[in-house]
C-alpha cells in the first residue's frame, strides 16, 4: 500500500506538501497541486483519516448532538446535516440522548470535553440546563438549531412568528374561540421546551392584537400524534363549550387533534378548523392547514455555518432564520 512519502518522492515535494495539496489545506501552486494529485492517482494513494489528521490538525468530524431521533422533525434534520457533511467529506459523531437524564449530563460533563471534533452542532438545547452555554466554553466551532442559541451561530424558525400566523389565519376566518393545544399552563411551565414555549407566545400575541386575549386556551400536550390525540379528546368531548379551532404547537399534534375530532363525529373543518406547524411529511395525506418549515434544509444551512467557523475562525457568529408560509389545505374554513 502506498504512503505519503511514496507520493512525495514521486511528485518531487516534501511529505508537508503533499500532504497540504491533497487535503486543500494551506497554500500549494497549482502546479505542484496538480503534481501531487497525478502521482497520487498514479500509485492509487488514498488517504488514511488518522494521517490527515496528524498532518492537518483536524479530525474532520463533527459532533451532533440531539434529542432522539424518533420524531420527524429530529429525523430530518439529521439527514440534511448528514447530507452536507458527506459532501464536505466530514465523519459525524451522533450523540442523541433525551433531555434531563444522568446520561446526558455524563455526555457533556465527561464525554464531550474529552472527544477532538473539529466542531459541534446542538439542535434543541434547552435553556435551563445551560447545555449551549457548556458547549461554548469548549472552545470549538458551535452551531445551534432551534430557537436558543446564545452565544452560538445558529439555524432556527420564527417560532413567535410562525404560531401568530397560524392563529390569525384562523382569526381572518371568523373564529374567536381558539384553543391551542400543545402547550402548558403555569404550574407545567418548565416542562414546556422552548421553542414550543415561543408558538405559545404567537398563539396569544395574535388573540390579544385581535382583543380575544380573555377567552385564550391551552391544552397541555406533549408535541406527539398520541399527545394531541388524548388533549382532544378532553377539549371536544363538551358539546356546549367546545372550541371552533384549534392550533397545534406541532402537525402531529395537529394531527392528533383531526383524529380525535373525526371519532368523536366533528367534522373537519366544517365544525371544526385544525392548523398545525412544521408541514410533517403527513400534512398533505391529512390535508392539514399548516405553516412550513423545511428541517432537511436547517441541516444543510447548519452544517454551512460550521464549515464556515472552521475556515475563519475570527468571523463573527451569524444567525439564519429560515422562511415559513401559511400551507393552506382543506382542515380550515370559514366559521359557520
Amino acid at each position: 500500500m502506498s504512503k505519503i512519502s511514496d507520493v512525495a518522492a514521486l511528485a518531487g515535494v516534501s511529505k508537508a506538501t503533499a500532504s497540504r495539496a491533497l487535503s486543500g489545506r494551506g497554500y500549494v501552486s497549482e502546479e505542484t497541486r496538480q503534481r501531487v494529485a497525478g502521482a497520487a492517482q498514479e500509485l492509487s494513494y488514498v488517504a488514511h483519516s488518522s494521517a490527515t489528521s496528524l498532518a492537518t490538525g483536524r479530525t474532520h468530524t463533527v459532533g451532533v448532538v440531539m434529542p432522539p431521533v424518533d420524531r420527524w422533525f429530529f429525523s430530518e434534520l439529521l439527514a440534511g446535516i448528514q447530507e452536507s457533511l458527506f459532501a464536505l467529506d466530514y465523519e459525524l459523531a451522533l450523540y442523541g440522548m433525551q433531555e434531563g437524564t444522568a446520561t446526558r449530563d455524563r455526555l457533556f460533563d465527561s464525554v464531550l470535553p474529552g472527544r477532538r471534533f473539529d466542531g459541534i452542532i446542538a439542535v434543541g438545547i434547552q435553556p435551563s440546563a445551560h447545555e449551549l452555554e457548556r458547549l461554548r466554553r469548549s472552545d470549538r466551532p458551535l452551531v445551534s438549531v432551534g430557537p436558543y442559541s446564545e452565544g452560538s451561530s445558529a439555524v432556527s424558525i420564527d417560532d413567535v412568528g410562525a404560531a401568530r400566523i397560524a392563529t390569525e389565519h384562523l382569526i381572518g376566518l371568523g373564529h374567536a374561540d381558539i384553543a391551542f393545544v400543545g402547550g402548558a399552563g403555569d404550574a407545567d411551565a418548565d416542562d414546556l421546551s422552548f421553542g414550543d414555549a415561543q408558538r405559545v407566545e404567537g398563539y396569544l400575541e395574535a388573540l390579544a392584537a385581535a382583543g380575544l386575549e380573555s377567552i385564550a386556551r391551552i391544552a397541555d400536550s406533549p408535541p406527539t400524534m398520541p399527545g394531541g390525540y388524548a388533549a382532544a379528546v378532553e377539549l371536544l368531548a363538551d358539546r356546549r363549550g367546545r372550541p371552533t379551532a384549534i392550533v397545534g404547537v406541532c402537525d402531529e399534534t395537529a394531527i392528533g387533534a383531526m383524529i380525535a375530532a373525526r371519532r368523536l363525529g366533528i367534522a373537519v373543518p366544517t365544525e371544526i378548523s385544525i392548523v398545525g406547524i412544521d408541514d410533517h411529511q403527513h400534512a398533505e395525506m391529512f390535508a392539514l392547514t399548516t405553516i412550513k418549515q423545511s428541517p432537511r434544509e436547517q441541516g444543510h444551512e447548519a452544517v454551512r455555518l460550521l464549515q464556515r467557523q472552521i475556515d475563519q475562525p475570527d468571523a463573527p457568529r451569524e444567525r439564519s432564520v429560515t422562511a415559513s408560509a401559511l400551507v393552506v389545505r382543506s382542515s380550515t374554513a370559514r366559521r359557520r
